[in-house]
């Protein structure tokens, strides 16, 4: 009999894993593969994944697929990201200001606002990972910094909620996350940037634990707005595209908050000449 407990309803717990533990063989290997060579086939990537994403999104909010508002959303996120990956960075931006007058008119009327958010969540997805991966210096440190921090709170959150379970974080947002979870998530993340900082050499120590647990919260607070999300709009997962995890938006939901935030804190401090050195150097 199915365990009426899982996010699907029909998979039992240990399956779940199992899917879960298998799509993670595979995207994590892939993720910093392409970060450590960088370049166009990380651009590519992350372009796709954001493209992806606004295709959930946009599907979520306006409770149906419609072509015109993907299509347009699809092609003001390449031209955004071609200008990023060549080093036009206020042309993007640009782009991804103006592009949600583009999408809302071919949206629903009730939903225009929503659909026309998911452009810069999107963008936000594929934009900020190509800030930081293009320091030549740091670039790569900065993401496996940013993966380091954002997997371990999601798995240790993930395991911690379930063995020890306790008070819920946000009940009324997502029933089954705890403060154990949140809190264990918090730890992992901070262990986790305390010895990437080591073995990397990272002067400020410091600055680099808070920075680790500001931005493991900050995921945390990403998972939770996409867990609003769906509960506004009555859905359990933003698709079926990753087995055991749902979609993009629910692999992606923690990361793309942290990421945003840590692009922008490089830049804020470095410049885009160098927001990974600047994010991390303290």
């Amino acid at each position: 009999m199915a365990d009426p407990a899982t996010p699907s309803g029909t998979l039992s717990r240990h399956t779940e894993l199992a899917l879960r533990v298998g799509s993670a063989l595979v995207l994590a290997p892939l993720a910093v593969g392409t970060a450590y060579f960088g370049g166009w086939p990380f651009k590519i990537l992350w372009a796709l994944a954001a493209i992806g994403v606004f295709w959930e999104w946009s599907a979520l909010v306006a409770r149906t697929e419609r072509r015109p508002v993907v299509m347009v959303g699809a092609a003001a996120l390449v031209l955004a990201f071609v200008l990023a990956g060549n080093d036009r960075m206020m042309g993007a931006i640009v782009v991804i200001a103006l592009a949600p007058l583009a999408v809302a008119p071919f949206a629903p009327a009730q939903q225009r606002g929503w659909v026309a958010a998911g452009v810069p969540y999107a963008a936000a997805i594929g934009v900020a990972p190509v800030v930081l991966r293009a320091d030549a210096e740091y670039g790569f440190l900065a993401m496996v910094f940013l993966f380091a921090i954002v997997w371990s709170t999601d798995i240790v959150a993930y395991f911690a909620g379930r063995l020890v379970g306790g008070p819920r974080l946000a009940p009324r947002v997502s029933p089954k996350k705890t403060w154990s979870g949140a809190l264990g998530g918090l730890a992992a993340a901070v262990l986790a940037a305390i010895i990437l900082a080591k073995l990397a050499g990272l002067a400020g120590s410091f600055a680099v634990v808070l920075l680790a647990a500001v931005l493991s919260c900050v995921a945390q607070a990403g998972d939770l707005f996409e867990s609003l999300l769906k509960r506004k709009f009555g859905a359990k997962d933003s698709s079926h595209l990753i087995p055991g995890h749902g979609g993009l938006m629910d692999r992606l939901d923690g990361f793309v908050f942290a990421a945003a935030l840590a692009a922008v804190i490089g830049i804020l401090r470095g410049g885009l000449e160098a927001p990974a050195q600047a994010l991390l150097i303290w």
